[in-house]
């Protein structure tokens, strides 16, 4: 094996969606979509950020919801700010109180700025350590401006396999 197959199949393993719709938000993780109001915490649960969703990873991988850019990965890692090419602002919160991990077990692949595409990997994280810290790993997905649309409408609840349709903006 040469010295860049590791790097080789790490890219095919990752799947870009080419044909994305406008108006979607695709799921950026595999695992149980769950309504906001159940995560166990105010500002997601009363909708103080917006209307989303929630999810509970199936594995400690986020994938690029859409076409667009990074806006903002926070210094503790656990929380990532995303616009969409059509004007989406989306913010993706890992696991409940995570922020006091100081960033312990979140790995970025991707800087404020930069250019992604549906599909791509954003971010690994340590379920394990998250579970090992005494927090729930219940990652909230909001519409930031959801203000700015007439409605915000979950498609599915249960299981979501990663980059499937998750939410339609109206």
């Amino acid at each position: 094996m040469n010295i860049f197959q590791k790097f080789i199949n790490k890219k095919q393993e990752e799947t870009i969606i080419e044909k994305t719709e406008n108006g979607f938000i695709y799921a950026p993780m595999e695992g149980e979509v769950i309504s906001l109001k159940e995560i166990n915490d105010g500002v997601f649960s009363e909708e103080m950020l917006g209307k989303g969703c929630g999810m509970k990873p199936a594995d400690g991988k986020l994938y690029a919801p859409f076409d667009g850019e990074v806006l903002l990965i926070t210094e503790t890692k656990h929380a990532i700010a995303l616009k969409s090419c059509d004007g989406i602002e989306l913010l993706i919160h890992i696991g409940m109180d995570t922020v006091k991990m100081n960033g312990k077990g979140f790995n970025p692949l991707v800087k404020a700025g930069e250019k992604i595409k549906c599909g791509q990997t954003l971010m690994t994280f340590s379920i394990s350590d998250i579970e090992k810290a005494g927090y729930v790993t219940t990652t909230a997905i909001v519409v930031t401006n959801t203000d700015e649309y007439k409605d915000i409408e979950v498609l599915a609840q249960g299981h979501r396999e990663k980059s499937e349709k998750l939410i339609k903006i109206l």
